[in-house]
């Protein structure tokens, strides 16, 4: 029986000539688990806000919208809050109280539960959550992974029939999110939940969805089980956003059903590799000479742009370190990626590197000068941090006048020369929108952008700094496939340019690919650090979906082309 059904939806934002959404219409079965997913800006937050009236955004709108074969504006938003459960891309967003246990109660105390019934739902979530050990806790305790678990299970004290998420993993580890995913999972299966999940990391859940629901321009172009998007997204953009099994059994020309997980692709692969290596004595060894262009481990700085030496930071004087000892350099023009769980230090770290928090013991030097010495320049001339909120730039109402404000700061202005004109500064934000690929969103309130689209307005406004270096906290965090590749292309132009960029990211796939050093971070310090591929090759959590499914014939493999060209010299020999 269907739960949901939309029946040729349409809607337009207000002030907007094009559709979010066009001629929408598809079925949600009960117990189905269900990903939506597509490039930032095609409708898919649109889309899940539409489940929800309480939630649905406001504009032009067409078709119906059925729930349990009734008109959903029909049903009362009680019912709707106890029946449909949303959880938000950022935890600390729907948290609303100051303690865990309070926080599983809250739901059900605004609908009038009877307070029984509140203490048996609150001690079975924490229970099947696992959250005893932090039940008495403050909520700002938590780790990030730790809130958002918290958020599910206080919606899920709700019981209800269907459990909507938009992009909950985004800002968490791989591993949190790893165990945030198999929670729901484990509601899917354990409890019948349906869930509509929208994603853009899909190397993980895509094993666990019924349907995938790919979206372009405000369009459903594929809905169909994960194994068959290889077919019907061949050619299509968003074919990047597959999962890595998917590619590179595509590229290697893979005849018989699609593999979705690393398990499926390392039975293919090996199959694969057995058929090509019948006349290789040693497979293993020919495959690890393949890949002939491994780098060394040593990451030794050979031009220091930034250096931390023997940093320590604690918020307060009673609260312990969240930064000890820090010792990290930086070169110039490369990509140095820093990875860790969440709440070990990174974000704070970048703050310190960027002088917005200030070390009680330790030193940051630019160019070899404390970061002191370089006064209003600091964040000008020499250094562009983009937060890891990008809502946090946005100050004006359209994002045109957002970018022209950052160019028309009195430090900024007279940077540039007071001769400058406006018509000059237009066309300077204009180059740089265009770049970000935002052109279209310039009379847009920055609120009314996608999550990828908002991340790309900030990264623009700091770009119009045109600083040496970049401190960019999750720069990908919402941003498609697809995107990500011309992303990429924007960071080597930076990097060709004499730019320095230093990220932050639970992006693996990217920094595998992209970055040229990668440091791990653990306890408020660095306690590894190698070239990308070095630094990937051969874990078993901080690796890539490739060097998991490769390993075994390729273990310094840890892109998906690194797989692909392995595979392909043992053909021709």
């Amino acid at each position: 029986m269907s739960l949901f059904e939309f029946k040729d939806l349409n809607f337009t934002y207000p002030l907007h000539d094009q559709p979010a959404l066009k001629h929408i219409s598809f079925t949600v079965d009960e117990g189905e688990f269900l990903v939506i997913s597509g490039k930032s800006g095609c409708g898919k937050s649109t889309l899940l806000r539409h489940f929800k009236t309480a939630i649905t955004p406001y504009g032009k709108r067409s078709g119906q919208i059925l729930f349990e074969g009734r008109e959903l504006s029909g049903i009362s938003v009680r019912e709707q809050a106890s029946r449909i459960g949303f959880v938000l891309q950022s935890p600390d967003n729907q948290i609303v109280t100051d303690k865990v246990w309070h926080e599983l109660a809250f739901g059900m105390e605004n609908l009038g539960y009877d307070p029984q019934v509140i203490r048996l739902r609150v001690a079975e979530m924490a229970s099947f959550f696992g959250i005893q050990s932090w039940f008495m806790k403050n909520v700002d305790e938590l780790s990030g992974g730790q809130k958002q678990i918290l958020n599910l299970a206080s919606v899920m004290t709700m019981q209800p029939d269907i459990l909507l998420l938009d992009e909950p993993t985004s800002q968490l580890d791989p591993l949190a999110a790893g165990e945030f995913l198999t929670t729901l999972r484990k509601i899917n299966m354990e409890l019948g939940t349906t869930i509509v999940l929208v994603e853009h990391r899909l190397e993980e859940v895509v094993s666990y969805a019924d349907r995938l629901m790919v979206m372009d321009g405000g369009n459903i172009i594929a809905l169909d089980s994960p194994d068959k998007m290889g077919s019907l997204l061949k050619g299509h953009d968003m074919f990047h956003a597959m999962p890595v099994p998917m590619r590179i059994f595509d590229a290697l020309d893979g005849a018989g059903p699609t593999p979705v997980t690393v398990k499926e692709g390392r039975e293919w692969l090996e199959s694969r590799i057995t058929e090509g290596a019948k006349d290789q004595e040693d497979p293993v060894a020919f495959l690890k000479d393949a890949l002939s262009k491994v780098e060394a481990g040593d990451i030794e700085p050979k031009d220091t742009i930034l250096e931390a030496h023997e940093v320590w930071f604690k918020y307060e004087k009673d609260l312990p370190d969240v930064v000890q000892d820090l010792n990290f350099k930086a070169s110039r023009g490369q990509l140095t990626c820093i990875l860790g769980g969440n709440g070990t230090g990174k974000t704070t770290t970048l703050s310190i590197l960027g002088g917005l928090l200030r070390p009680y013991r330790g030193k940051i030097l630019i160019d070899g000068k404390p970061l002191t010495s370089y006064g209003k320049d600091l964040h000008t001339k020499v250094l562009g941090i983009l937060p890891q909120n990008p809502q946090s730039l946005f100050v004006k109402d359209t994002v045109m006048d957002d970018l022209l404000e950052m160019l028309e700061r009195p430090s900024l202005k007279s940077f540039l020369g007071n001769s400058v004109t406006d018509k000059e500064l237009r066309a300077k934000a204009e180059r740089v929108a265009e770049l970000m690929e935002i052109s279209d969103k310039l009379d847009s309130h920055p609120y009314d952008l996608s999550g990828g689209e908002q991340q790309r307005a900030a990264l623009a406004k700091i770009l119009l700094l045109d600083p040496k270096i970049l401190l960019l906290d999750e720069p990908t965090k919402g941003i498609d496939g697809f995107y990500k590749k011309k992303l990429a292309d924007i960071f080597q132009k930076l990097k060709a340019d004499g730019k320095t960029l230093i990220m932050v990211s639970h992006d693996i796939e990217f920094c595998a690919e992209h970055g040229d050093v990668c440091h791990l971070f653990f306890n408020g310090n660095i306690v590894t650090g190698a070239t990308a591929r070095r630094f990937f090759a051969g874990n078993s959590f901080y690796t890539t979906a490739s060097n998991r499914m490769a390993r075994k014939w390729m273990p310094d493999a840890v892109t998906a082309e690194d797989v692909i060209e392995g595979v392909r010299a043992l053909d021709k020999k």
